[in-house]
């Protein structure tokens, strides 16, 4: 195997504003005076997952939604195989880091919808509790997510974060990917722009 291109820039650039905008949203959530701040970041996190939605159907082949989710069965036995400390490699994301992924985009996007709805002071304290409760259970999964690259650039001998950056990953010539999507990614800026613009109005 040697590095080849395997994500492409909306894929890199969307999963760093989704990074960089929880972390800000999180520590500004209890902040009165940085509320704005905590809407634009929570803004920029929602509209990012919305468009990794549609990425993940018509981008390119590691960041479609049919390359990496897989079954239960298929994700258990790749977190059997950490605990053995033999797990095979994969080009793109492995079975349970895809379920990861969907997991991120959903709690994203629920944490979003009741977040907003609370910034425009709709009637119930529920929605209020249910963006807690979606924002604190996006935390667990980011931990896990991380202890995830973490033991998985370990045993693969492999730096993920930095492939995330530059885009390469191991892989055999064949399952590289044509280009980075440059398009791609100035539709997902302006998208994340305009949206978290609209929640925050």
């Amino acid at each position: 195997m040697q590095k080849v291109l395997v994500w492409d820039l909306p894929v890199r650039l969307g999963h760093w504003l989704m990074a960089g905008g929880f972390a800000l949203a999180w520590v500004t959530g209890d902040s009165e005076s940085w509320r704005l701040v905590h809407v634009f970041a929570g803004g920029t996190v929602a509209a990012v997952a919305l468009f990794r939605l549609l990425w993940g159907v018509v981008g390119t082949k590691h960041a479609r939604f049919a390359s990496f989710v897989r079954g239960p069965r298929q994700a258990f036995a790749y977190l059997k195989s950490l605990l053995r400390f033999s797990p095979p490699h994969y080009t793109g994301h492995n079975p349970a880091g895809g379920w990861a992924v969907v997991l991120l985009l959903l709690l994203a996007l629920a944490s979003g919808a009741s977040g907003w709805a609370t910034y425009q002071e709709l009637d119930g304290e529920w929605l209020e509790e249910l963006h807690e409760f979606a924002t604190g259970l996006m935390l667990a999964v980011v931990a896990v997510h991380l202890a995830g690259v973490l033991v998985g650039s370990l045993l693969h001998g492999e730096n993920l974060p930095r492939a995330m950056l530059t885009g390469r990953k191991l892989g055999e010539p064949g399952e590289a990917i044509a280009g980075p999507r440059r398009l791609g990614a100035l539709l997902l800026l302006g998208w994340a722009a305009a949206g978290a613009w609209w929640l925050a109005r």
